[in-house]
């Protein structure tokens, strides 16, 4: 990273009372890996840990297709030109998972997919004009394609951003949709923003970190599973806005950030948190680690292996995590807890469902911490045993569940990377 501890420190705006609340973890942004976001050398985890290639492959292909090519996925052609991706069990789609959809497809290098996704976004969710212009609405009835709430979820348009920057580099720019212009459109709107009608940028540019939403309070606060600082690296390195050096900051912030929101025994963060890292409750949910919280460790595990710019603190990380789990039995952990372990007074419903379960987003994301501390695959062979199919009990969520799980085969198959500029 080039930066002493002390330096960045006060580049990044935080305080000597807010470093007292990490000083006792491992030193911090100091120790490297050998990142692939550098050599290219993406680690194939399931092969390591013992599986065929071609057992691999055939995986993440028919979870793909269960996905996007199957009548009980998640992908839904509205004509020749245009698709959503809903969230099925709430009956709408949502930014996050249009986002998530655009992201498999660059990666897996489905051009159509991705553009009709794009399309359909832009036309029904993408704001065009007043203070929310270029931001997206978080949630959109599909049966009449109109808004349930104008307001925007900070990570859809984290994610958006990514994947368009990183279609740029894929398939260029002139194959029917400039890519890198719609990329820019959005980050040049956020930095139009300055608090008119309470709309603000997504990153709160006081702290440097993503907020919940980039609107009202929720610009005050935000949430663990949206810091992604590999994807703050990616808009450093891309979107040659001028704001280069505030993304890098970003994206060492949040590693800082993380090292507090996590718990120093357990690994368990929040769902939702301060920019401290202290838990922020609100009305609709108790603090605790809950269905947000599942994406924490994948994300972790995705900046190891792309930047490794935190190795040590990662691997640390990872150990603790795969060790709580462990203690709760690795083919039978349940998916929401409190930062100290222990289960929550109330349980947060999903679907209609109200109940703990050994959920294959979690078990999916947990087995991806394997991309920083190898050695032991139980992890993984849990996740290479598990299905995407209803539970016991009739419960199933392609959509959630779904991409978690996706997404997690493809780090660990060594298919979610970085995506370069394409050279012939």
């Amino acid at each position: 990273m080039g930066l002493s501890f002390k330096k960045f420190i006060k580049k990044s705006c935080i305080t000597v009372t807010q470093v007292a609340a990490f000083t006792c973890c491992m030193p911090v942004l100091h120790a490297q890996t050998a990142a692939a976001g550098k050599t290219g050398n993406y680690k194939n985890i399931f092969k390591e840990a013992g599986y065929k290639q071609n057992d691999i492959d055939a995986k993440i292909t028919k979870a793909y297709k269960d996905l996007f090519e199957s009548p009980s996925g998640i992908y839904f052609p509205v004509n020749d030109s245009m698709a959503y991706v809903s969230d099925i069990k709430n009956h709408d789609a949502r930014s996050e998972g249009l986002s998530y959809g655009m992201m498999v497809a660059v990666q897996l290098d489905k051009k159509e997919v991705f553009d009709n996704i794009w399309r359909w976004t832009k036309k029904y969710t993408q704001h065009q004009q007043g203070p929310r212009e270029g931001y997206f609405a978080w949630s959109i009835n599909p049966a009449t394609m109109k808004k349930n709430s104008e307001g925007s979820a900070s990570d859809g348009e984290l994610y958006f951003v990514t994947s368009l920057l990183f279609a740029a580099n894929r398939w260029g720019n002139n194959t029917g949709i400039n890519y890198y212009g719609e990329a820019r459109r959005i980050l040049d709107a956020m930095w139009k923003k300055d608090g008119t009608g309470k709309i603000f940028h997504v990153i709160n540019t006081e702290h440097k970190q993503i907020s919940f939403v980039p609107e009202g309070n929720g610009y005050t606060w935000t949430d663990p599973s949206y810091h992604l600082p590999a994807f703050m690296e990616v808009w450093a390195m891309y979107a040659k806005d001028g704001h280069e050096q505030f993304y890098k900051d970003c994206a060492d912030t949040s590693r800082v950030y993380l090292h507090r929101a996590c718990d120093p025994v357990t690994g368990l963060n929040p769902d939702y948190s301060e920019f401290s890292g202290a838990p922020h409750n609100t009305r609709w949910i108790l603090v605790a680690f809950r269905y947000d919280s599942w994406r924490v460790p994948m994300n972790i595990a995705m900046d190891y292996a792309w930047f490794g710019n935190d190795a040590a603190w990662q691997q640390d990380y990872a150990k603790r995590i795969q060790q709580f789990f462990r203690t709760q039995g690795i083919d039978r952990f349940g998916d929401q807890f409190n930062m100290n372990g222990t289960t929550p007074d109330s349980i947060l419903a999903a679907g209609g469902f109200k109940k703990l379960r050994h959920s294959l987003g979690l078990v999916s994301t947990l087995a991806t911490t394997t991309m920083i501390n190898k050695g032991n695959y139980d992890f993984v062979h849990e996740l290479w045993k598990a299905k995407l199919e209803p539970y016991a009990d009739g419960y199933f969520d392609p959509y959630y569940d779904g991409l978690l799980y996706l997404f997690s085969l493809m780090h660990l198959g060594g298919k979610y990377q970085l995506i370069k500029p394409q050279t012939k």
